[in-house]
């Protein structure tokens, strides 16, 4: 995996594919998702609109106008806001 991320839980270590995590409502259509873009990761909505941000050094997130919502990583949570 070229866009891959090693996490290490406990004594395993896991790749992740952070390429590209997306959401599905109940029916199989894709809501959002979230991808790396330059240098932190990207929440957009099905239109693909930036929803908001999250800064891994600053441990941020952020919504689209730039205004922070709350530390730690909160984009699955602006994908499903209204």
């Amino acid at each position: 995996m070229a866009d891959s991320e090693k996490i290490g839980v406990g004594h395993f270590l896991m790749e992740v594919d952070m390429a590209r995590q997306e959401f599905r409502d109940f029916s199989g259509r894709c809501v959002g998702w979230i991808e790396k873009f330059a240098g932190r990761l990207e929440a957009r909505d099905y239109a693909g609109l930036l929803k908001g941000w999250f800064d891994v050094r600053a441990n941020e997130t952020r919504d689209y106008s730039g205004r922070m919502v709350g530390r730690g990583n909160m984009l699955a949570a602006l994908i499903f806001a209204p």
